[in-house]
């Protein structure tokens, strides 16, 4: 489960750096829950397990406070599962659906050497069960996470609950196929996803145009560039160093980003190899050296659904004054 606590990590790290506003969500299992009493396990986690049974979920009753006498032959397989850690408020913090687009994570079962935390609390279920769990904040992140709990953290509580829902158990092989064929799904849903997005913001960057009094013209790939004074020189090719000057803002004109920012020094970079978002590659190759211009740039070609940092917000419609100032 490395992995995942390194990624429950880094969300923390930007939450903490941002500020905390989770909002509580309720979910069916935890409405459930609430009518039931926690059970407790030896080693201090509070849990109510459910298992799907006739469509319903049922409590289970024969949970072992000592452990799952049964989870050695489990051990060195895989569990697919959808976990959610949220503070002692019920803010959600970290959810797999979000963080994976939608796929179970891949737990890896081992010997539980580190009792009451996350570890230990997975040890407890089998394919088909639902879970909350919860845990003293102090504590788990110090079985689990090997450092101290965030501030922000503690000030909503002492605790820190965990939802998990349990999918399927595989072999290492099993899993190896299951995540190709997972990601090769998210993949298909993220390119329809942008498609449609695209359109949407075709049509919003249509109506800036026209707001705005600019003519604009489209690249194949659908980023809008209005040249505002032709420069002479030539056109820049794929691998060949740009240098620009450029200032982003959103279309409400929120600046976000600026040469004058960093400097006041034109930003380098081979063109057209990824070293930027895409709207960028598209919009310089069509300008000539020398030529200034504004950039209007869908979502999906800038920084999506993820966003960049607390200024770009996701699926943000970009724009950049720019200057190509020289090609080499």
């Amino acid at each position: 489960m490395l992995e995942l606590h390194r990624s429950f990590l880094l969300v923390l790290v930007l939450v903490a750096a941002l500020g905390f506003s989770g909002q509580p969500v309720q979910a069916q299992a935890r409405v459930q829950a609430q009518v039931q009493s926690f059970g407790r396990t030896t080693s201090g986690i509070e849990y109510k397990i459910y298992h799907r049974t006739n469509g319903r979920y049922q409590l289970r009753t024969d949970v072992n406070p000592a452990g799952d006498p049964t989870y050695s032959t489990r051990v060195g397989k895989i569990l697919a599962a959808h976990l959610q850690y949220r503070t002692a408020k019920d803010s959600l913090l970290f959810s797999t659906r979000k963080e994976l687009m939608g796929m179970p994570a891949q737990l890896p079962l081992s010997e539980v050497k580190v009792r009451g935390g996350i570890e230990d609390a997975v040890a407890l279920l089998q394919p088909g069960d639902s879970a909350v769990f919860r845990f003293n904040v102090d504590s788990v992140f110090a079985k689990s996470f090997r450092q101290p709990a965030p501030p922000f953290m503690k000030k909503a509580g002492n605790t820190m609950t965990v939802l998990a829902k349990a999918q399927k158990l595989m072999t290492q092989e099993e899993a190896s196929a299951d995540q190709q064929k997972m990601m090769e799904l998210a993949k298909k849903k993220a390119e329809a996803d942008a498609a449609r997005l695209l359109q949407k913001d075709d049509l919003q960057i249509q109506a800036y145009l026209k707001k705005n009094n600019l003519t604009g013209l489209k690249t194949t790939g659908g980023t809008y560039y209005v040249v505002t004074k032709a420069g002479t020189g030539p056109k820049p090719q794929t691998g060949q160093t740009v240098s620009v000057l450029y200032k982003g803002t959103l279309l409400d004109g929120k600046v976000f980003d600026s040469s004058e920012k960093q400097g006041g020094k034109p930003i380098s970079f081979a063109l057209g190899v990824g070293q930027v978002i895409p709207g960028w590659d598209q919009g310089l190759a069509a300008l000539t050296q020398g030529t200034k211009a504004i950039l209007l740039i869908p979502s999906p070609l800038a920084y999506g659904s993820r966003g960049a940092g607390p200024d770009i917000p996701a699926n943000a419609i970009l724009r950049f004054d720019v200057e190509l100032v020289e090609v080499k």
